[in-house]
């Protein structure tokens, strides 16, 4: 088996070797999840109320989706689809996994940009904080 090794002419910083890259994303998702249900539960219980809720989770909602589009575009142009997108990504080459990769990360940003929505959909929703 072939051993996954950088060239002298790979981009830096060698996404190939990291799956960090790839779930960027969900993990943004998962801080938004936690800090949306944290700051509607300390918002309703010392800070006065729905209004103040609201305004924390649109503020949330907005940097999460920020950063899964940075995150997300620059997964896709690792997965460099348009450029010089092959449908083999099978061989154990820089280039396949570094596409492979790519691809996983934007499948991801999108997954987790739906979430961040369902998650901040409730918003819209809050009455009172009884």
């Amino acid at each position: 088996m072939t051993r996954i090794e950088d060239k002298p002419d790979d981009p830096p910083p060698y996404r190939h070797r990291s799956i960090w890259h790839m779930i960027a994303a969900p993990v943004v998702w998962s801080l938004h999840f936690a800090g949306v249900y944290a700051w509607t539960a300390l918002s309703c219980a010392r800070f006065g109320g729905p209004d103040e809720a609201r305004l924390g989770i649109a503020l949330a909602t907005a940097a999460a989706l920020a950063l899964i589009v940075v995150i997300g575009w620059r997964a896709w142009k690792q997965w460099d689809f348009l450029d010089d997108y092959d449908d083999v990504h099978d061989a154990p080459t820089t280039e396949h996994r570094r596409e492979f990769l790519g691809h996983a990360g934007w499948l991801l940003s999108i997954i987790s940009a739906i979430g961040v929505l369902f998650v901040a959909a409730p918003a819209f929703y809050i009455g009172s904080c009884l």
